[in-house]
């Protein structure tokens, strides 16, 4: 018989999320603190040194953060597998009966319900209740160093083309050339996020560049206000 394979989005959640979430912070950022200290009336040198270290520091923060975050996550499962495994190793009758009562509240019968508990547990009675009590799978397991190493290397990535446009632009139209790619790529990534998750590329990609160009947009105000005061 051939082998039926299925592959399934939700098996993309945990990287996407963290891949998405950084390249998108990370041109957002970026080209925000690029645009604001142009704004206040820096020179390129300025605009170009205030860019690598929003790149640095971003990315550094984004790991940690991201770490931090699904550790807290991956923490929190463990408490939940260790309860479970105790409460199989002092009362494994009733544990029996609790994952019956799961499968009967879906739909099967109670004696079908039965049988089907039994022989789970008889195979894996942790992972039986992980799964189905639980909601813990294998796919949507918390990677706390994943995470974080997919979250600093999206955020640079995303990071780096606002500098590259300000490398290459010419100085006078530097802010309207940031701003430009900027929302171009933040369209990109919003559509590319979506057609990866299954939603529409067209909501996807406006709802990316909507909040992008209002983060730019109030930096760069802001800029052009304390460079004025100052």
């Amino acid at each position: 018989m051939r082998r039926h394979t299925e592959r399934h989005r939700t098996q993309r959640i945990g990287w996407l999320r963290a891949a998405v979430l950084g390249a998108n912070d990370g041109l957002i950022s970026t080209a925000s603190l690029i645009l604001g200290v142009a704004a206040a009336g820096s020179d390129m040198r300025g605009v170009l040194t205030a860019g690598v270290a929003g790149l640095i520091a971003g990315a550094a923060s984004m790991a940690a953060g991201e770490y931090v975050s699904v550790s807290s996550q991956a923490d929190t499962e463990k408490a939940d597998l260790a309860r479970e495994r105790q409460e199989l190793a002092t009362d494994y009758a009733a544990e029996g009966r609790e994952l019956a009562g799961i499968y009967i509240r879906r739909g099967l019968t109670p004696e079908l319900a039965r049988q089907v508990a039994e022989q789970l547990m008889a195979h894996d009675a942790l992972g039986a209740h992980a799964r189905d009590e639980l909601g813990l799978a294998e796919t949507l397991t918390a990677r706390p160093v994943q995470a974080a190493l997919s979250s600093a290397a999206s955020f640079a990535v995303g990071a780096m083309f606002p500098l590259i446009v300000v490398m290459l632009a010419p100085e006078p139209v530097v802010s309207w050339a940031v701003s430009a790619v900027s929302v171009g790529l933040l369209a990109m990534l919003g559509a590319l996020a979506a057609n990866i998750g299954g939603a529409r590329l067209s909501v996807g990609a406006w709802r990316v560049t909507l909040w992008g160009a209002m983060a730019m947009a109030v930096t760069s105000a802001a800029g052009a206000l304390f460079g004025a005061v100052g």
